[in-house]
């Protein structure tokens, strides 16, 4: 008997969002278009519309593989500061597994059920802690923001802040600059979203205990 022809995987919405994934992953979101995708995949472009409506949807297939990798296990068990702790380290994890998608995604309305299911499992958790309803969606923006910032920090260039040249007029900064040449960018990246997050959380725990107090 002749050997069938090797398995080749069916075009659907996953397999378009994971090839999406992996074009940002290795050229960065500048490289990332419906034609290009669709040549990565061997298909026509207008094939891509056969199973998604187009760009947006296609980045929100994206959102949802990278949310996937995120952990929201700890708010079934945890006191939510410990944790949206938790979360916020999953967060960021996935993230720098992904740096090239924070600029797509930060720019594309949310949408995707995986998405919402996790943001409503995180705005749960704190409303079970005590955080009035009006309060929920800036808690949470609050520390979202912190994250895609630090997410951003880890595509940073090495040197982003070069005060050479203009030390006198900086002396402080330059110092600060100086203190920590010696150690590498992921090792100050990492320092500062730890220092971030710990005073972030208690930043809004103090903001709970106000707030009960009114």
């Amino acid at each position: 008997m002749g050997r069938g022809r090797p398995r080749v995987p069916v075009l659907g919405a996953d397999l378009i969002a994971r090839e999406a994934l992996a074009l940002i992953d290795a050229e960065g979101a500048g490289a990332f278009s419906l034609p290009r995708l669709a040549a990565r995949l061997g298909v026509k472009t207008a094939s891509l519309y056969n199973h998604l409506d187009g760009r947006a949807e296609i980045i929100e297939g994206v959102r949802r593989l990278i949310v996937e990798e995120m952990d929201v296990s700890a708010f079934r068990t945890l006191p939510w500061p410990n944790a949206l702790a938790a979360w916020a380290r999953s967060y960021r994890d996935a993230f720098a597994r992904h740096p090239h998608a924070v600029e797509l995604l930060a720019t594309t309305t949310i949408s995707s059920p995986a998405t919402l299911s996790m943001y409503e499992t995180v705005v749960a958790a704190l409303a079970r802690g005590g955080w009035p309803q009006e309060r929920l969606t800036g808690a949470l923006t609050s520390v979202e923001s912190f994250l895609l910032g630090s997410a951003l920090d880890l595509v940073a260039p090495p040197l982003m802040i070069e005060p050479a040249g203009h030390t006198p007029r900086v002396p402080v900064l330059a110092a600060a600059l100086a203190s920590t040449a010696g150690g590498s960018k992921a090792g100050r990246a990492d320092e500062a979203f730890a220092s971030g997050l710990d005073a972030l959380i208690r930043g809004l725990v103090a903001q709970l205990d106000e707030l009960r107090g009114e």
